[in-house]
């Protein structure tokens, strides 16, 4: 676990929310420094000089008042444009709303360069700045009162909003200009998801250059394995047709000897042959079977379990009657299922097969009562051509190691898994085809 591991979890897993954050810390670090800076250098220092120059005035008014009367006093206050209030308001505390930032400056030189400051008030007006001053060297109590813009630049909150709101805007901006850019990246994900699931969705290259390069590699990668596909269906669907030749008249010929054990032994071989034929032909096929549509899990189940059951097998079925429909390739997932159910009734006695609709998952689950597959050899199990004679037992029928192989190329072509375990409630193999919904 990595020292930043807490930060990854925070950060946004989509493209589009990554990019926003991209544009906005930028901006919103970028904000905070210069507002820091500038408000500390600007309007502190600048209202720290008008605080100054104002205080001379003040103690002038002060200074009058208590030499040569209330009447010089108060044409002194009028000539500066400074308003005395007697008897005061009775301040107490100091006030001021919490985005003034020039406030505290404020506050604190008044109290500084003025005598007996009581308090100062900020608050009662935005336009005022009110100095409550205690009584002194003969004078009473007053109130001096002087507009905000003699003291401070006024509205100094204003830089933090004309900021905040410029730099939503352009960052809202950028990211419209970001959000073309950004498209064709999630039309090219969402064609290479699509095909990975085993559909063919249209697509073409847009975008930025590096962009479209991608989408043309993706596109003829896409072709080249598309090709490559249909030519291993033609190959191994030709050689299948070239075989069932002479072994039809394999069996012909055969069919035309005595019945005696040896022509019975020589029947069955051809029979194992020509199944074996369909089976290589089926791992071939792959997804050629059906297009994808939408399909009631439930009733392709119970179809699997009701056609094992015709054929002798001891199969039961558990979940629900019918199901929402979901998306996927029928045929092929009823492929699946009758080698799963075929493998463990080879396997075992009984099976079982149940459906569950999970949060974006379908499973499909068989359980048998066989000897099941060993943890080491659950990997190798899914590999096409691959017999685990000593974890399976061979009496009960051969194979030539392509039922689990099937399943699993059929579930990684819907975008699925296939997961081998152990069943606790029969005791052998469990096998689950898990779906995305």
């Amino acid at each position: 676990m990595t020292p930043f591991s807490w930060l990854k979890r925070l950060v946004p897993r989509g493209i589009y929310g990554r990019a926003a954050l991209i544009l906005s810390v930028p901006v919103l670090a970028v904000q905070l420094v210069v507002s820091s800076v500038f408000i500390q250098r600007h309007y502190e220092n600048v209202t720290e000089q008008m605080a100054l120059a104002l205080s001379f005035d003040l103690n002038l008014i002060l200074d009058i008042y208590a030499a040569q009367g209330a009447e010089a006093g108060m044409a002194t206050a009028e000539a500066l444009h400074v308003e005395v209030d007697i008897p005061p308001r009775g301040l107490t505390e100091d006030r001021r709303v919490f985005y003034d930032l020039s406030g505290r400056v404020m506050t604190d030189l008044f109290r500084d360069l003025l005598p007996n400051v009581q308090a100062v008030d900020l608050a009662e007006s935005h336009r005022l700045a009110i100095i409550a001053v205690g009584p002194g060297d003969g004078r009473p109590a007053m109130d001096l009162v002087v507009r905000r813009q003699r003291v401070s630049a006024s509205n100094p909150h204003q830089l933090l909003v004309i900021m905040a709101s410029t730099g939503i805007f352009m960052t809202a901006l950028a990211y419209l200009f970001l959000r073309n850019q950004l498209r064709p990246i999630r039309r090219l994900a969402a064609a290479s998801e699509a095909f990975g699931k085993g559909r063919r969705v249209p697509y073409h290259p847009a975008g930025a250059s590096e962009v479209r390069s991608a989408g043309r590699a993706f596109l003829e990668m896409r072709d080249r394995i598309e090709g490559q596909i249909e030519q291993r269906t033609m190959m191994l669907s030709g050689v299948s047709h070239d075989l069932r030749t002479p072994l039809t008249r394999m069996r012909l010929g055969l069919s035309m000897l005595p019945e005696e054990p040896e022509v019975e032994d020589l029947v069955r071989d051809v029979e194992e042959m020509e199944r074996l034929l369909d089976t290589f032909l089926d791992f071939a096929r792959g997804e050629a079977l059906d297009d994808p549509a939408e399909a009631d899990p439930a009733a392709l189940a119970r179809g699997v379990v009701e056609a094992a059951r015709r054929g002798g097998g001891s199969v039961t079925y558990e979940g629900p009657e019918t199901a929402a429909p979901v998306g996927m390739r029928p045929m092929a997932v009823q492929r699946a299922l009758t080698n799963l159910v075929s493998n463990a009734l080879r396997y075992g006695e009984t099976a079982v097969v149940s459906v569950a609709l999970l949060d974006g998952a379908l499973s499909f689950s068989v359980e048998d009562d066989g000897p099941g597959i060993p943890p080491e050899s659950r990997g190798d199990a899914v590999r096409p051509f691959v017999r685990l004679d000593s974890a399976r037992n061979q009496d009960r029928g051969s194979g030539v190691g392509l039922g689990l192989a099937i399943a699993d190329d059929i579930a990684r072509r819907h975008g699925g898994t296939l997961r081998l375990g152990e069943s606790a409630r029969l005791g052998g193999l469990r096998v689950d085809l898990v779906l995305p919904r």
